[in-house]
């Protein structure tokens, strides 16, 4: 229904790290798939746009922070594709680079304080319940359907993995991948890496998009979210600047220069077995870095 050209290839990495414990490790470049409607972003909204589409909704009401990949991927599928959007901006009224572009794709940008955010319906059918039109979009497109568009990444693969590790921010791309395993009889295992502190509630969210059995073939990691959303130390820092120089691909400190570096520090200890092949789901949302250049240069 929403055609688009798709481009996702996978990169092999070449580190001694790897070679040294006997490990293949690989990068599905789903960064590359769309300049703001990168990543996962598509394949969440994939199924969302065509199930508004079904619906006769052409209004997508959604939220997110100020440097959310999220609401910048809504934007510009809004605009490709007929559809007005509107966003719940999460604090105080601020002006950046990302909401900037937002703006310019035609979003209309409501701030709120964070107890009102914290309950998004409500927000919805106060301000569009009785609009026939609006179509309601969670936080980071939580939803079974975007969980479906995140698991067609399985079957854009052309060998099998013993590992594919993803970002974890609301779970839905970790729960459609060990969905979509869970057809299968690949004998692979999906992890998942909390950008979040606390991120062992990820597990009921991934549980709850679960439909085939994925939860049975997922791990979660949740050691590497350096203090929490959107915030980092040093030593991740110093890491993001070496993958980046010996690879030419851009990754960042919020999703998946944790996802990295995690990795790395798993296979350093010893995690995994001699001869595992490891893929790294690469989910864009690159614009983001722009709002975090002088932390990683402190």
């Amino acid at each position: 229904m929403f055609p688009f050209d798709f481009y996702s290839p996978i990169e092999p990495l070449d580190f001694p790290i790897f070679r040294e414990k006997g490990l293949t490790l690989h990068i599905k470049r789903d960064d590359l798939i769309h300049p703001f409607i990168s990543g996962n972003k598509w394949r969440k909204l994939k199924y969302i746009l065509e199930d508004a589409a079904n619906q006769r909704r052409t209004h997508l009401v959604t939220f997110g922070g100020a440097w959310s990949n999220h609401l910048l991927a809504t934007a510009c599928a809004g605009a490709k594709f007929g559809f007005k959007t509107t966003a719940f901006v999460r604090g105080e009224s601020v002006s950046n680079a990302n909401l900037s572009l937002c703006a310019l794709f035609g979003m209309e940008l409501r701030f709120v304080d964070r107890a009102a955010y914290r309950d998004k319906h409500a927000l919805f059918n106060q301000a569009f319940g009785g609009e026939p039109t609006a179509y309601f979009v969670d936080e980071g497109g939580y939803s079974a359907e975007a969980s479906k568009g995140c698991g067609e990444i399985v079957s854009e693969l052309s060998q099998r993995y013993d590992h594919i590790f993803c970002a974890a921010g609301t779970g839905t791309t970790l729960a459609g991948i060990a969905d979509a395993l869970a057809t299968k009889t690949l004998n692979t295992r999906a992890h998942g890496v909390s950008v979040l502190s606390g991120g062992n509630f990820l597990y009921g969210q991934v549980a709850d998009l679960c439909s085939q059995g994925g939860i049975d073939l997922c791990t979660l990691h949740t050691d590497y979210h350096f203090g929490g959303y959107a915030k980092t130390k040093p030593e991740l820092n110093v890491f993001i600047s070496y993958f980046c120089q010996k690879t030419g691909i851009l990754i960042e400190p919020v999703y998946t220069g944790k996802l990295c570096y995690a990795v790395f520090d798993l296979a350093r200890a010893g995690y995994f077995a001699d001869g595992d092949k490891i893929l790294l789901i690469h989910t864009g949302g690159l614009v983001g870095i722009l709002g975090m250049e002088k932390s990683l240069h402190a």
